[in-house]
């Protein structure tokens, strides 16, 4: 079925006033004060943590169709824009875009369910967990994070209708051959504690390690 075309077309930017990075994309509506601010994800996490308020958006142009916006959005957002420091951009215009909000969010609650799909996996949930702390580390370390951007978790409880969301994601994880530790065996030299593959267990025995587990006098009471 094919799309109903929108009333106004343009190449729009829209620009963080607290550290001046900005976004530059493509938008057709039929109104042209509807709030719409941008779709790119550190466009997003920038609205989410500066905040709505501290973003302005501008139009650059109008079209005449969507066709030709595409156009213009391939011919401005090039790689050399995606290269500059301030750019938000992360991918080369002419892609397609969002056409309106309905769009935006059915397209997001689809991205979403596929990643809780994944999530399920306990290995996949494992490295995107290790890869997202090390990134927000990194970018503490650089100064391109406040700390305040940290969440202090201390004082709070999930809800109840949260934890009956995390219990539902996680049914079926972490049992038999999907659980981490499936077939390992724990070796423990002095208070390190260690979980190895069967196959290794040789080479652990023959650098000192022991099979069985350190427990503080505290933990033995």
């Amino acid at each position: 079925m094919a799309r109903l075309q929108k009333k106004y077309h343009y190449i729009y930017k829209t620009t963080c006033l607290l550290n001046n990075k900005y976004y530059i994309g493509m938008h057709s509506t039929n109104t042209l004060n509807d709030g719409y601010l941008g779709s790119g994800k550190r466009l997003w996490r920038s609205l989410n943590y500066h905040g709505k308020e501290n973003h302005i958006k501008e139009i650059i142009e109008f079209c005449e169709n969507r066709e030709i916006l595409k156009k213009r959005e391939k011919e401005i957002v090039n790689q050399q824009l995606i290269s500059e420091k301030l750019c938000m951009n992360l991918q080369l215009g002419g892609g397609g875009g969002f056409i309106d909000k309905n769009h935006m969010v059915k397209t997001c609650k689809r991205g979403n369910e596929v990643f809780l799909e994944k999530m399920k996996d306990d290995e996949y949930r494992k490295q995107f967990s290790e890869k997202l702390s090390k990134a927000n580390k990194q970018q503490y370390l650089d100064g391109r994070r406040d700390k305040k951007y940290f969440y202090d978790w201390k004082g709070k409880k999930h809800t109840d209708e949260t934890k009956k969301k995390l219990s539902e994601m996680k049914k079926g994880t972490g049992v038999g051959e999907k659980n981490s530790v499936y077939g390992k065996k724990c070796m423990t030299k002095g208070t390190d504690n260690k979980m190895v593959n069967p196959n290794e267990i040789n080479f652990y025995l023959s650098n000192g390690w022991k099979l069985g587990k350190y427990m503080s006098k505290k933990n033995k009471k």
